[in-house]
């Protein structure tokens, strides 16, 4: 643990290279433009091409969106999160197999436990209810 804070204060600088707002706002209405187009386009050109065609037409238009909004600076901090969370993912240590079954076994006899006393209770509650509501006076 004080190894990687010595290793963070010893870091060089990280560069911003954050792009300008001028900038990220018009790479933002790209992708707005074309998803527009993949969407009007699927509509629009359904008698001049088979629907295999527009598929694969709004899937890469799709993906070119998706390109261009990974180069904006909040695609900038998705794709670092990404990439961190990533790395956390191969910190995890998995259960094996038969810690995996039995932790699987507990938790169906606790939820049959508990299913069995919650009907016993709504049993008994239906019981009272029905007894005190029958009653004439």
């Amino acid at each position: 643990m004080a190894l990687d804070i010595d290793k963070k204060k010893n870091a060089p600088e990280v560069v911003d290279e954050r792009k300008s707002k001028g900038a990220n706002n018009f790479l933002w209405l790209l992708v707005v433009v074309v998803i527009a187009v993949a969407a009007l386009g699927n509509i629009y050109l359904v008698e001049q091409f088979s629907t295999p065609v527009r598929v694969v037409g709004v899937v890469v238009l799709l993906l070119a969106a998706l390109g261009i909004a990974a180069v904006t600076n909040q695609g900038t901090k998705a794709r670092g999160f990404l990439k961190d969370s990533r790395t956390e993912l191969r910190k995890v240590v998995w259960p094996t197999r038969q810690e995996a079954m039995q932790t699987t076994l507990i938790v169906m006899g606790v939820t049959v436990v508990v299913s069995l006393i919650l009907w016993g209770m709504d049993s008994i509650i239906v019981s009272v209810v029905t007894f005190l509501t029958d009653l004439r006076f």
